[in-house]
C-alpha cells in the first residue's frame, strides 16, 4: 500500500479573514460607492481582532481599489475599475519581467498585437474632438523633451489617449498598465541618442493616420513604431 503524501492546507493570515468579512459586509449591507465602512474600533469589536489585522485588511483592500482611505476619515467603498485591477498586479508583473527575459519578450509581443488592433479601432471611431485631444497629447509630449521622466509619462499618455478613443473601457487601463510594466525597458531605450525625436515623429505618423481615418496606415505606423523600439533595445542590450 503506497504512502499517501501530505498536502497540508496553509493557515490563512488574520487580515485575510477580516478582508473576507468586510467584502461580505459590503455585499450584504448593500453599501455603494462612497458609503463609509465602520470605524477601525467598531471593526475590531465586531470581529474580535486587533487593530493591526484591521489596518492590514483595509490597506490591502485600498491597494486593490476596493475602498478609498483618507486621513482622519473612515474608509469608503470605491468605484471598481480595470485600472485599479491592473495596478494591483503591477508589483508581481515587474518581478516576473526582471527575472525572466522570456516573459519580457512575451509581453512585448502581446503589446504589439494589442496596440495594432487598438489603433485600428481608434482610426475607425475617432471624432474631430478626439483628434484635437490626441494632437494636444503630442504637443505636450514635444514640450517634455528636456525631462526624461516626463517624456516617458507623456509617451504613455499619448498611447492611453488612443485607447480612450476606441470607446472600450478596458483599453485605457490596459494600455497604461503595459507601458508601466515595460517602464524599465522604455526608460533605457529613450536614453539612447536620437530616440526622442524618432519617437515623436512616429507618434506624429500615428496621429496623421488616425486623423485621416485610415486603419491600414495607422496599423503600419504603430507596427513600425513598436518594432523599431524593440529592435533598437535588443541591439543596445547585445552591445552593452
Amino acid at each position: 500500500m503506497s504512502q499517501v503524501s501530505r498536502e497540508p492546507i496553509p493557515r490563512r493570515k488574520l487580515y485575510q479573514e477580516v478582508m473576507d468579512r468586510l467584502l461580505t459586509m459590503i455585499r450584504h449591507d448593500g453599501l455603494g460607492v462612497g458609503d463609509q465602512l465602520p470605524s477601525e474600533r467598531e471593526l475590531m469589536e465586531r470581529y474580535g481582532v486587533g487593530r493591526p489585522a484591521v489596518r492590514e485588511a483595509l490597506q490591502n483592500m485600498s491597494q486593490l481599489g476596493l475602498i478609498s482611505i483618507a486621513h482622519g476619515e473612515r474608509a469608503r467603498v470605491a468605484q471598481p475599475s480595470f485600472s485599479n485591477l491592473f495596478e494591483s498586479i503591477a508589483l508581481t508583473t515587474s518581478g516576473i519581467l526582471r527575472h525572466s527575459p522570456q516573459s519580457l519578450g512575451d509581453l512585448k509581443e502581446a503589446r504589439l498585437l494589442f496596440e495594432v488592433q487598438m489603433v485600428r479601432l481608434a482610426s475607425e471611431r475617432a471624432t474631430p474632438e478626439d483628434v484635437v485631444r490626441l494632437r494636444q497629447r503630442l504637443e505636450d509630449h514635444h514640450a517634455s523633451l528636456s525631462d526624461l521622466e516626463q517624456f516617458f509619462h507623456h509617451d504613455m499618455l499619448f498611447h492611453r489617449e488612443i485607447a480612450a478613443i476606441t470607446g472600450n473601457s478596458i483599453f485605457p487601463g490596459l494600455s497604461e498598465a503595459m507601458m508601466g510594466w515595460l517602464g524599465e525597458f522604455y526608460t533605457q531605450l529613450v536614453r539612447l541618442p536620437g530616440t526622442e525625436q524618432l519617437t515623436l515623429s512616429e507618434h506624429a505618423a500615428i496621429l496623421d493616420a488616425i486623423a485621416a481615418g485610415d486603419p491600414d496606415a495607422a496599423e503600419r505606423a504603430v507596427r513600425d513604431h513598436i518594432l523599431r523600439a524593440n529592435t533598437l533595445y535588443d541591439q543596445h542590450q547585445t552591445s552593452g
